[in-house]
């Protein structure tokens, strides 16, 4: 076998470099590396991975509208949703009166916008009322662990087998029916889902390293739960928040109608529904808008929470 010889016949071999030993390439002839696709951060890939659920960003824009019309209309639509005209009672829908009058003559495109301000209040308060009290409760129980989970788990247990009604009632026999007894009421039972979310995802993530470094640096308790460990939590928290405004406005909805949450003449899908009944063969515009608008902002909720929980859900990722 011959040996291979570099070096170049008839000349002697030069270890300097020079300028013509080299050639310049075109623009054109230049090859980089390129990225397939810009890196995104994580919440960067949860809208994305949002944004790319009809059904979740229908339930997304139809929420957005609600909020828009629930504000403006009422500032804007000459009818007071508290005016009687005796004159103009149970008339059908037509250019006047968008969504017909009611037995008192009172604009329903009016009320049933009013309805909406009441409902959407009590679902944001409740769901509100339950992040802060669930995270708070939720957290210790999931970070301490042990005695302190047992004793505090069972007591959040006790809390939620106690019927919801007979909580309405007893609130009832204390205070007068309104928004504020439809919301202690809702408050008293509603974190505790939270909270039992919340302490599932600390109890995952208290061994983290992070945890556990911050931990062996001095942090405190309430320190490494919500500086560390709750941040890490939100995705479950941020849909059981969504989902719990539903419930809570269909909760208000049905207190209403049996006579236990808003009173007559204030708006509200529930007393207006209740009001509806009635007449439903005769007048069912009546009936028909506040019930058509409660089934569609519930609808609205459940979807964009469903999208939210996928958008969420590591398991989902392409």
């Amino acid at each position: 076998m011959s040996n291979f010889n570099p070096k170049p016949r008839g000349k002697e071999r030069s270890d300097t470099l020079t300028p013509d030993m080299f050639e310049k390439l075109r623009r054109e002839e230049v090859r980089v590396d390129e990225v397939g696709r810009a890196t995104l951060t994580a919440w960067q890939d949860i809208w994305k991975r949002l944004t790319s659920n009809k059904l979740a960003m229908l339930g997304f824009w139809i929420i957005a509208a609600l909020v828009v019309c629930c504000l403006v209309v009422p500032l804007i639509w000459p009818f007071d949703h508290y005016t009687t005209e005796l004159t103009n009672t149970n008339q059908a829908p037509n250019g006047t009166h968008w969504f017909g009058t009611d037995e008192l003559g009172r604009d329903m495109f009016e009320r049933v916008w009013k309805g909406a301000q009441i409902s959407l209040f009590v679902g944001v308060v409740a769901a509100l009322i339950d992040l802060v009290l669930g995270v708070i409760y939720g957290g210790i129980m999931g970070y301490y662990g042990g005695k302190v989970d047992e004793v505090m788990n069972r007591f959040a247990e006790i809390l939620y087998s106690i019927p919801y009604l007979l909580v309405v009632i007893l609130l009832l026999v204390v205070m007068e029916p309104s928004l504020t007894t439809i919301i202690v009421a809702m408050s008293i039972t509603g974190w505790i889902n939270m909270a039992w979310i919340v302490r599932g995802q600390i109890m995952q993530l208290k061994n983290q390293e992070y945890a556990l470094a911050s931990k062996s640096l001095g942090a405190g308790a309430m320190r490494i739960i919500f500086r560390h460990l709750v941040p890490n939590a939100m995705g479950p928290i941020l849909v059981t928040l969504t989902l719990t405004i539903p419930s809570a406005i269909f909760t208000e909805a049905f207190l209403s109608f049996l006579g236990l949450g808003v009173q007559s003449p204030a708006a509200s899908w529930g007393t207006m529904i209740d009001d509806g009944v009635g007449g439903i063969f005769n007048y069912p515009w009546r009936l028909f808008f506040p019930a058509i608008f409660l089934s569609v902002t519930i609808f609205a909720f459940n979807v964009f929470g469903d999208g939210l929980r996928d958008a969420f859900d590591p398991k989902l990722k392409k």
